[in-house]
């Protein structure tokens, strides 16, 4: 899955990065190396609460579909 993010340059130093697609979804980081890896811890951890928070009823069907 790939996925768009926008960084920042924080005024403090550092970056920061938010995903548009993702509402809530922003870290940061010291280096452009950290804030990709943490960038990539919170989209893993987004898209795991909101799997997690969904209520299905007994006649839906779960299905994954690769993008």
């Amino acid at each position: 899955m790939k996925i768009k993010a926008i960084i920042h340059p924080a005024e403090e130093g550092g970056y920061w990065a938010e995903v548009p697609a993702l509402p809530g979804c922003i870290t940061e980081g010291d280096t452009m190396d950290e804030v990709l890896f943490n960038l990539k811890d919170a989209i893993e951890g987004w898209l795991e609460v909101a799997n997690n928070s969904q209520s299905v009823d007994s006649t839906a069907q779960i299905i994954e579909i690769a993008v």
